[in-house]
């Protein structure tokens, strides 16, 4: 599935890697059932350089890029060692382009995909984080960052409205720009009985300009695993909001794998504010092999009047559904092959075909 090579120039070690990576959707190999909701992760390829004694000092710097069919990251990252009681500082500078789907894209096919809707972000962040030591099953970082973010068309122009007209942005501007401080903490537990996962993030906007985003958003995700026997019961649920300034990129989208499968990304709806639940039951076939089936359901919990634009009425998502049907994963050499087969709201079948945690050189 993939090619890697490691080659070390003196203490400097360069990670090459091309492969398919994260999502092989159903265009591959099944035609019929294409999936556009996420073009941009049909191949991957990456160049990752990593040096661990920048300045004689245990100083690591790592540069990374990555390269999909229609979407680009190129990450920077320097790490200072300091004392294991003390927060673990890490400087970064980070550039993305990828086409906005979740809130612009335009769902069809009754909701179960999602295709372009002509709007591209491109992200330049710079920041700071700071990774607490872990306490026990807690662990926190905070980090403090500027983002510019640029929406562009698909001609690589840009933009400061939608194809309808309505502002891409928060200023009205071709671009937005914000300081944010973030806060994120996590729990984890497990055993051979189950597993237990929280995490909290925080988001907040500071007003250095007065023309700059002002808004606090937050996200939380609480899992519980439990063993039933041979199969195991894995349970989830996801919410989050925005207050304050607000951009119709910044919106929670809702559908799509990793959200509510059945439906194309975004096409549930996308708001201020949501809330989806996953519940998946997982039984082992054979040592390499798991049948699983699955029950998901999302909302905007009415809140996709209150994004500027108002897109998810637009394109006439209808804010509320679930999808459920059943999969199989298949462990390998190369990663975990994932296949599922959902239903939606609309007796609409969607077929996801997927490849993950692919193994990385060491």
């Amino acid at each position: 599935m993939g090619a890697q090579k490691s080659v070390h120039a003196g203490r400097a070690k360069i990670d090459v890697n091309v492969d398919f990576t994260h999502k092989l959707y159903t265009s591959l190999i099944f035609p019929a059932f294409r999936d556009t909701s996420s073009p941009l992760s049909l191949v991957i390829g990456s160049l990752c350089i990593k040096h661990p004694n920048l300045f004689g000092g245990s100083e690591k710097l790592d540069v990374s890029w990555d390269k999909g069919l229609y979407d680009s990251n190129v990450l920077v990252a320097f790490r200072r060692p300091r004392p294991e009681w003390r927060p673990q500082q890490c400087f970064f500078i980070q550039h993305s382009l990828s086409p906005e789907i979740g809130v612009h894209g335009t769902p069809y096919d009754n909701f179960s995909r999602s295709g372009s809707g002509g709007v591209n972000l491109s992200k330049l962040a710079v920041g700071l984080d700071l990774s607490e030591p872990a306490s026990s099953k807690w662990s926190s970082t905070t980090s403090v960052k500027f983002e510019h973010v640029r929406p562009m068309n698909d001609e690589g122009r840009l933009i400061t409205r939608d194809v309808d007209g309505f502002p891409v942005t928060c200023s009205g501007n071709t671009h937005d720009s914000m300081v944010v401080l973030k806060q994120e903490s996590r729990f984890a537990k497990a055993n051979d009985q189950g597993l237990s996962h929280f995490s909290m993030q925080i988001e907040q906007g500071i007003p250095v300009v007065s023309k700059w985003l002002i808004f606090n958003r937050f996200k939380f995700v609480a899992s519980k695993g439990v063993r039933l026997g041979p199969a195991f019961l894995l349970a989830s649920l996801t919410g989050g909001s925005i207050v304050g300034d607000m951009a119709p990129y910044q919106a929670f989208a809702i559908g799509g794998l990793g959200s509510v499968r059945g439906y194309g990304e975004g096409a549930v709806g996308s708001g201020r504010s949501c809330l989806v639940a996953n519940t998946e039951l997982a039984l082992p076939l054979n040592k390499m092999t798991e049948g699983t089936i699955f029950l998901d359901c999302g909302t905007d919990l009415g809140s996709s009047r209150l994004v500027p634009g108002n897109p998810s009425l637009r394109h006439g998502k209808p804010g509320f559904g679930y999808g459920f049907g059943y999969g199989i994963r298949f462990k390998s050499p190369l990663g975990h092959l994932q296949v599922d087969y959902a239903i939606n709201a609309f007796n609409q079948k969607t077929l996801y075909f997927g490849v993950t945690n692919l193994a990385s050189s060491s």
